[in-house]
Parts: C-alpha cells; structure tokens; sequence
C-alpha cells in the first residue's frame, strides 16, 4: 500500500490506538480521531464525536486525508439502536471527507458477522472454519450495517475498501476491558495463586493428581 496521511478513527482503543503506533513507524502521516484524544507520539490529534455531524465536519475540513481506518463503534441498549447510533457515526465520517483525495477505507469488525449480534450470537446454524461466502445472519447487525455504508461511499467517492474481521483482539488501551489479554492474565493470576489448585491440577478418580 502506498503510504500518505492516514486518519485513525477511534484512536485510543486498543485497535486503533496500536495501529496508529505501527503506521507512525512506517513512516505515514497519522491523524488519530476519537472524543477525547490521548498524547500519543507522532499521532496528530483530532477531536471530533461522529455522532455531531457538524462538528465531525469542522473538525476534519481541510485535512489532507487519503487513507482511513475505521476502528471504532459505540455500545446501545439493543441491536437495532446500535444500528442507529453506528451508522450514524460512519455515514457522518464520510460525509465530512466529501471533499478529501480518499484512496482506500479499511474497516475492522469481528465475529459477529458470522455468528450474528450480540442479541442472537451464535443462535443459527454456522459451520468452521468460517468462510467470505457465507450469507449473512438473518437479522440486524451493525456490522452489516457498516459494511453497507463502507461500500456505497467507496461507489460515490472512488476509492478502494477492505474489511477485517478478527476473532481476538489482544492489546492494550487505558481503561479498556474488552480484551482477550486481560481475560487470559486474570485466568493466569488465579491458576497461579495456592489456593486454586483445581486450576494447576487434574484431580482423577483415584486420588493421584498430575500437573497439566
């Protein structure tokens, strides 16, 4: 990919905020979005709320973007006002990017394509090793909603997309517990602790135990 001035949305999660570094390292220009803008080397902050459509605008006219990377997304009561408040977010992003020289869009989202939202997560029938060519899950998703924005302002903007979609995220973001890592170092701490053997032991029938 030929680098430019990228525009990391949701640049203090985990994701965003990693990616951000690496791309910093490999020599792109970085500007890093998100409500509330952290200190990060080399990221140039932007301090927009996708959900304010006139702010977003102010907040990005006249930057020079030509790559984004769409890694962020905001937690509702239900599915459907996820839908809403998602699409809102992305359909507001593009809007205020009308006028840059946009060469290619990445979003990042997850399992959820495959196994459904989080109100009917894993609730159909789905074979592994998950595959591009399977249907979508009946049902919203913002996932799928994203994916539809991404694609039509691709159409009317002229520029390349890819989606990715992780099963497992691992990083680290302050104040983030949304992370495999963090799920595996707690597990970790108990096992190690004396007073859980049952985690560091097989207990067998006979009384004999063996370290697993």
């Amino acid at each position: 990919m030929r680098k430019g001035t990228v525009l990391v949305v949701g640049a203090t999660g985990i994701t965003g905020g990693n990616l951000a570094s690496y791309l910093v390292a490999s020599g792109w220009t970085v500007y890093g979005l998100s409500r509330h803008p952290t200190e990060q080397s080399g990221v140039i902050p932007v301090a927009a709320d996708l959900l304010d459509a006139s702010a977003t605008r102010k907040s990005l006219a006249g930057l020079p973007i030509t790559h984004v990377f769409y890694c962020t997304w905001i937690r509702r009561d239900n599915e459907k006002a996820n839908v809403e408040a998602n699409s809102a977010m992305m359909r507001n992003l593009f809007a205020a990017l009308t006028e840059a020289d946009l060469h290619h869009a990445s979003l990042v989202t997850g399992t959820k394509q495959y196994l459904g939202s989080f109100e009917a997560y894993g609730s159909g029938r789905t074979e592994t090793p998950f595959r591009e060519s399977e249907p979508r899950v009946p049902g919203e998703n913002f996932y799928y909603a994203l994916e539809d924005l991404l694609f039509e302002a691709a159409e009317r903007q002229g520029f390349a997309w890819n989606v990715h979609r992780p099963h497992t995220v691992i990083g680290y973001a302050r104040g983030n517990a949304m992370n495999m890592g963090t799920t595996l170092a707690v597990y970790a701490s108990i096992c190690k602790a004396p007073a859980s053997p049952s985690c560091s032991r097989d207990h067998r029938p006979n009384g004999t135990r063996l370290p697993i």
